[in-house]
């Protein structure tokens, strides 16, 4: 029998009723009547260009020939002109921002090193870096005091002398906290002046009314990680890029695997996506809006229930029931029986996962309705007697 290594996945716990976490994404993604509130996916988009772009592939064939390595030159061009950076800096499309983060762990750590992340967060962040460094310092910031997000003084005084990145998720996955251009900047200090990379998770960026970009502070330091998943809606179509300096890129394009390309139609759609996005993306900003206020109106109809950060600059946010005594793994699981699909806690954090439901709400309205209407009454159900 093979040992598992040492960075290995630590194994999923099932919802309940399921023998595997696969055998329960499978349940979910079948259910065509499931509310899908817990993989921050975008339900919004219309029959579009983007569908239109990917359909057009598929009938003339080109799904057939295997696609430039590194990616359209078109799609390359676009994702550098989306952030407004300029000449300088590259994109190289992966196959979804979990591949450019994991490609980006590799490439800059050493074992010697230690990175810093967050908790909550992402959790295949500490994961990955698990494989190629020392070890990961995740910072506890589930506290109102640092408002619900990882912060320079923070990185300062967890640092060390084999600090070699730091990694920001802005907006925050799972609490919807993001960056002022200040704290973007003070960030970019740290990385200046220590020698430290900062790996820019920008993957809701889109969502938010202001966003900062590290890359315009630290542009020799920074890799931005870019995703067609949310804002775009195509979770399904695994198509993503790593921004960089072209320095930066060229060290990553060493150790890519997967040297024959990325997804031919995935790319025809992105394509389509950033050619049209000035003429959908505020109607999905906005929608996501109007959304977080009716999850708001239904939290503060139960008693003990609060929203850490609100409103969310991603299209999640986490709702605390901890002085409530539910628990938020009985939530999951009840509102799954009402078809309505959101995470427990503990899936983005180790330390806090006891204490919040995450739920995203680029769905329709209508839907998110249902769900406020449903936590209000599944909680109620739920709360211990006195």
């Amino acid at each position: 029998m093979i040992s598992p290594k040492k960075y290995a996945k630590a194994a999923k716990v099932s919802p309940n009723g399921f023998k595997t976490t696969n055998e329960f994404f499978n349940y979910v993604f079948k259910d065509e009547e499931m509310i899908w509130m817990g993989q921050n996916t975008n339900h919004l988009h219309d029959h579009s260009e983007i569908a239109e772009a990917m359909i057009d592939c598929i009938n003339e064939g080109n799904y057939c020939k295997y696609p430039p390595p590194e990616g359209f030159p078109e799609l390359k061009e676009l994702v550098v002109r989306d952030l407004g950076l300029g000449d300088g800096f590259e994109a190289l499309i992966t196959a979804g921002g979990t591949e450019s983060l994991y490609l980006c762990m590799n490439d800059i750590l050493e074992p010697e090193d230690n990175a810093i992340t967050c908790d909550p967060g992402y959790l295949i962040i500490d994961n990955f870096a698990s494989r190629f460094a020392c070890s990961v310092i995740s910072i506890p910031i589930y506290s109102r005091e640092c408002g619900y997000k990882l912060t320079p003084e923070l990185v300062l005084e967890n640092m060390d002398r084999n600090t070699h990145m730091v990694s920001l998720i802005d907006p925050l996955n799972p609490l919807g906290s993001s960056y002022t251009k200040d704290e973007i900047k003070a960030f970019a200090d740290i990385a200046n002046d220590h020698d430290i990379y900062l790996l820019h998770d920008i993957t809701y960026r889109d969502f938010a009314m202001d966003h900062h970009l590290a890359a315009d502070y630290a542009p020799e330091k920074t890799v931005t990680v870019y995703s067609f998943s949310k804002i775009c809606g195509m979770a399904g179509l695994r198509i993503g890029a790593i921004v960089a300096t072209s320095d930066l890129i060229e060290s990553i394009k060493s150790i890519v695997i997967n040297d024959l390309g990325t997804n031919v139609i995935s790319q025809a759609g992105a394509i389509a996506a950033l050619r049209s996005k000035n003429r959908w993306v505020d109607r999905i900003r906005n929608t996501t809006f109007r959304n977080q206020k009716i999850i708001k109106d239904a939290v503060d109809e139960v008693d003990g229930a609060f929203i850490p950060v609100y409103p969310s600059s991603g299209n999640m946010m986490a709702i605390d029931i901890h002085k409530t005594g539910v628990d938020p793994l009985d939530l999951a699981d009840y509102l799954l029986k009402r078809k309505i699909f959101v995470r427990q806690g503990a899936y983005t954090s180790r330390a806090f996962g006891d204490r919040y439901i995450r739920l995203s709400f680029s769905i329709p309205r209508e839907q998110v309705e249902i769900f406020a209407e449903n936590f209000v009454d599944v909680m109620e159900f739920l709360r211990p007697s006195n």
